[in-house]
């Protein structure tokens, strides 16, 4: 026995009683992992090589490791903390710095519409072009976008329906004109509506009237703000004619395409012409029950301005807007390593790559050995509070009796000096 076995014992008991006060420290913040101090016996090599009879002369600190294991997943509620559930970590990046790896998911959007972390690093993923498309290859910082979402005219209208076979007929007949008084409901049998928009994405108030004109046959006809499509004001003309079969399962034609004239809507503005819609009829029937709508459908949409966000589990970011829409505004990429525990800790939740981690491999959640991610929770540290109290009492019990070897041999060599 030797002062330095006890002292070795005395010094890396102290750094294993740091690492569990580390450990217990970060026991509530999200993303950390905890850390296990690891140790190693030394001896003295023997002058010629051999012996089999060596004592040890201490122990050594081997290694401070992370134990990347999943933490719990705790739900948030705010849309913008992201947890990863399984392999990854965020890819963050200052511009100018060596990336940051991170499994803090607690992020923000700041002045310029960068994602950020609480320390201001942005996220990394593909960003996504005007139309949504998502633009895979180098990841780059990904910032929302700022300008609001273009109108569309509309291009396409989809209307399902039943006619019930049981009205009588409404039509008074080719001789008599109008055919058709859009104010007198005696004369068509139902009506219905939806809105379209024009190149400005003003809103245009389509109203179709069904008017039946004989057994199984039906005039369509449409207004846009109270302006007849067809034929003039003063002598509306059906869009088209409806002809049911015999059984009512389905009319003929299955669609149309049609102009809307320029208009003007009920603030007094004037609105667009919208040229070239195509309208389909396709799955409506004739059949002897209330009439009903089962679907009218538009492909249109006013302007709108960003409006909130939503990541899914693949890492898609989607942006929502006010007038309903929403598109990809990107896609976060994720980063793993063959060897995790080569990663240098850096603080503030992140992690830096060295020669011993490997380089990173990249990928989409979801695929392959990366994890999908989770919004609206945060993945806690890993850190099991019980276990550490346990290791703290110890490292505690092992440094008192790393300090009583030390005093042991204080007192035989206080006994070899009094030797007379």
């Amino acid at each position: 026995m030797s002062f330095q076995q006890g002292l070795s014992g005395l010094n890396v008991m102290s750094k294993s009683l740091d690492v569990i006060g580390n450990n217990i420290a970060n026991a509530n913040t999200y993303g950390a992992k905890s850390s296990r101090a690891e140790f190693a016996d030394m001896y003295a090599s023997a002058l010629n090589g051999a012996g089999t009879n060596n004592v040890g002369i201490g122990v050594q600190l081997a290694s401070v490791s992370q134990q990347f294991t999943q933490g719990n997943i705790t739900a948030t509620e705010n849309p913008m903390d992201v947890a990863i559930n399984g392999g990854g970590f965020f890819q963050l990046t200052d511009g100018h710095s060596p990336v940051t790896y991170s499994r803090n998911g607690q992020f923000k959007v700041d002045s310029t519409g960068n994602i950020v972390n609480n320390q201001g690093l942005k996220l990394m993923g593909y960003q996504a072009d005007n139309t949504g498309t998502i633009q895979p290859g180098l990841a780059v910082p990904l910032q929302l976008p700022t300008a609001g979402i273009s109108p569309q005219a509309t291009t396409s209208i989809d209307m399902e329906f039943n006619l019930d076979s049981r009205l009588a007929t409404t039509d008074p007949g080719s001789g008599v004109s109008p055919r058709i008084n859009f104010t007198d409901a005696t004369t068509y049998n139902k009506a219905t509506s939806l809105t379209t928009y024009d190149a400005k994405g003003q809103p245009v108030a389509l109203t179709y009237y069904y008017q039946k004109t004989d057994t199984d046959k039906w005039n369509v006809y449409v207004t846009a703000n109270g302006t007849s499509v067809g034929g003039s004001s003063t002598d509306p003309q059906p869009l088209t004619e409806l002809d049911f079969q015999s059984d009512g399962s389905s009319a003929t034609p299955t669609g149309v395409t049609f102009d809307i004239p320029a208009s003007q809507n009920s603030a007094g503005s004037q609105t667009l012409p919208i040229t070239g819609i195509d309208l389909s009829f396709k799955g409506s029937t004739q059949y002897g029950s209330d009439f009903a709508v089962t679907n009218l459908a538009q492909d249109g949409y006013a302007p709108g301005s960003l409006s909130s966000i939503a990541i899914d589990d693949s890492g898609i970011i989607m942006a929502r807007y006010s007038n309903g829409q929403s598109k990809p505004a990107g896609q976060v990429e994720l980063a793993t390593f063959r060897n995790m525990q080569g990663l240098q800790p850096m603080g503030g939740n992140g992690w830096q790559r060295t020669y011993a981690s490997g380089d990173p491999v990249v990928g989409t959640p979801g695929v392959g050995n990366i994890g999908s991610l989770q919004a609206g929770a945060l993945e806690e540290s890993n850190v099991d509070l019980t276990g550490e109290l346990v290791g703290m009492i110890t490292a505690q019990r092992n440094y008192q009796a790393n300090a009583q070897t030390i005093k042991t041999m204080d007192q035989v060599l206080q006994t070899l000096v009094n030797l007379r």
